[in-house]
């Protein structure tokens, strides 16, 4: 059996904001299989497309050590990303892919996906979440079009305590959560891993069993990027005097291809 094709987009300290554009563009204005990996990005905070500031960050924290708040043009929770967290994102088309465009089942196909990585762990998909028994390492979030999906993951290769701080406890989270704390619900990936690289290259390999690889470089990227296309990712302000710092553009960002 043919494999799709699929490319593959490798990014480096690229800003969350920057990548969920480059994303967004991707879905949107082309047909191909994607998949993109970036990490060491700088902090940020990063919402859903329906979350409320006031219920879901430390507004008080934010005043005192501001941070960028970016609306994502996809659902799901709230979550305050760094240099430790690990991007992951799948986009396809319905035809390509043996998966129903339902988010459900698009979650219990990337279930299946990278269980063969951590088959010595107690690896499992409980709601929405990657854990390992009662511990979540990667949080997911989906957009689903008439002809394509997106299904990106942020894995936490470490988590600083610290900048947890700046996520209020959501109203609505998941059962199995019970209202922890994040150093009771959260664990890190740098502890079965003997390097970020590895991780990367053994999740590409998991995508390698269902699809075609090739990478391409960023300058491949660019011109897509530039089609007219819907743009919903967007950064936010607090009401009072702290206000999202602004990224790089495009075409000046520090990537890795």
């Amino acid at each position: 059996m043919i494999k799709p094709k699929i490319y593959l987009l490798r990014l480096e300290s690229v800003p969350i904001f920057e990548q969920l554009q480059i994303e967004e563009a991707l879905l949107r204005s082309n047909k191909r299989n994607w998949v993109l990996v970036n990490h060491r990005s700088p902090p940020a905070c990063v919402l859903g497309i329906s979350g409320k500031i006031n219920e879901l960050l430390n507004q008080e924290l934010l005043e005192k050590k501001p941070l960028p708040i970016i609306r994502r043009f996809s659902g799901g929770g709230t979550v305050v990303v760094d240099e430790e967290t690990l991007f992951f994102t799948l986009i396809c088309q319905h035809s390509d892919v043996n998966v129903p465009p339902f988010p459900k089942k698009i979650l219990g196909w990337t279930e299946k996906l990278f269980a063969p990585l951590f088959k010595k762990q107690d690896f499992a998909l409980r709601e929405n979440d990657y854990v390992f028994g009662e511990k979540k390492f990667g949080g997911n979030a989906q957009y689903i079009t008439k002809d394509r999906w997106l299904h990106h993951t942020s894995f936490l290769w470490d988590f600083s305590k610290e900048r947890m701080q700046y996520l209020l406890q959501p109203q609505r989270q998941p059962a199995y959560r019970s209202n922890r704390e994040h150093d009771d619900f959260l664990c890190c990936l740098k502890e079965l891993f003997p390097s970020k690289e590895i991780l990367i290259n053994g999740l590409i390999e998991q995508v390698r069993n269902f699809f075609d690889i090739e990478e391409v470089p960023f300058s491949e990227v660019q011109p897509l990027l530039k089609r007219p296309h819907r743009k919903s990712t967007k950064l936010e302000e607090l009401k009072k005097t702290v206000t999202a710092e602004r990224g790089l553009p495009l075409d000046t960002i520090n990537r890795k291809c």
